[in-house]
């Protein structure tokens, strides 16, 4: 136990730029450092955006998994680990509100709008609105070939926009089980596509 606690001891007193370096070669203990010193951070910065408490949450697991996959993403000679850490975390905050600000339109939208859902400039160009139709024949294709279930958990994540504590909620189903679906549906979701979208 004691040397559990002082190897602890001896991470809290590394700088940032070191605990990153040695996220790249996997370290959990690096992890959780950084997570302790910041994940009380990235969630007041969140939330200060976002003013939901339960979407904040999702900014902080978002942002951190980012994290722990891509250490690289951070790069000491552009500024302070902090600083960017923030900058990221007030971009992913405002990406989120964008997509809640964009599913309120189309559940408010009409059928029809619905269907032509297209983004700013990109309606006016019929070759992108082409392959983004053969994008989404497929991806309903792949969708179809999955178990109810996940189908249904991931529908309601990545076209409903809900975050997975809402899906939760809304299909009062244990907030594990959501997230074991969509993990699982994603991973087949993924082998379907492979060889068909890039």
């Amino acid at each position: 136990m004691t040397d559990v606690t002082s190897e602890e001891e001896t991470y809290k007193a590394l700088e940032d730029q070191a605990l990153m370096e040695r996220l790249t070669l996997r370290d959990l203990t690096a992890f959780r450092t950084l997570y302790n010193r910041y994940s009380s951070l990235v969630y007041s910065a969140s939330l200060r955006v976002l003013r939901d408490a339960s979407l904040a949450e999702d900014v902080v697991q978002e942002i951190f998994l980012r994290i722990w996959r891509k250490p690289e993403s951070y790069v000491a000679t552009r500024g302070k680990f902090a600083t960017w850490l923030t900058s990221v975390t007030r971009n992913r905050a405002v990406d989120a509100i964008r997509s809640r600000n964009r599913r309120y339109r189309h559940e408010t939208a009409s059928p029809e709008e619905q269907e032509w859902d297209v983004p700013g400039d990109e309606r006016d160009d019929p070759a992108l609105t082409a392959e983004m139709s053969d994008q989404r024949r497929i991806i309903l294709t792949a969708l179809s070939g999955l178990p109810a279930e996940q189908r249904r958990v991931i529908e309601l994540a990545y076209f409903g926009g809900l975050t997975q504590q809402e899906i939760s909620d809304k299909l009062d189903q244990p907030l594990g089980t959501v997230k074991t679906r969509i993990r699982l549906g994603m991973q087949k979701l993924k082998a379907a596509l492979s060889p068909e979208v890039t």
